[in-house]
């Protein structure tokens, strides 16, 4: 039985995947390989792991205006997760996605580290406002 949850649309779009969390924020300038999509910080919770057509769990960015522009790159790489979920969004997050189309949600009415676990089926309707854990 799926279970939807509502939240606040920050990049309007539709996608779905298996949900990658964490609960280090993400510096995406530094944090991420653009060309792999790959986690390459070590001191990061997720090194080593791809964020590539993941609905990616975490709960805000830090670092870089740059960053922006890295997600940019992800997305013309073929490396983007499919979807971002924040707790919440801040503004380098929310242009990278908006630029490169990718949906965001935040703000979730359930804390989403209540609910979601790495490799749940999730889509985000940001469209419409909320989740959908499949």
């Amino acid at each position: 039985m799926s279970r939807i949850i509502k939240g606040r649309t920050i990049a309007r779009g539709e996608a779905s995947g298996k949900v990658l969390m964490t609960k280090d924020p993400i510096s995406f300038l530094g944090n991420v390989n653009p060309e792999t999509g790959e986690i390459v910080d070590p001191a990061h919770e997720l090194f080593g792991e791809s964020i590539t057509g993941k609905v990616l769990v975490f709960p805000q960015g830090k670092g870089s205006t740059v960053g922006s522009y890295v997600i940019y790159q992800l997305k013309k790489n073929n490396k983007a997760p499919a979807a971002i979920i924040n707790l919440e969004c801040e503004p380098i997050v929310a242009v990278g996605a908006i630029i490169s189309e990718i949906p965001l949600i935040d703000k979730l009415e359930t804390n989403p580290y209540d609910v979601l676990k790495d490799g749940d089926d999730v889509l985000v309707n940001s469209a419409e406002g909320f989740i959908e854990i499949l």
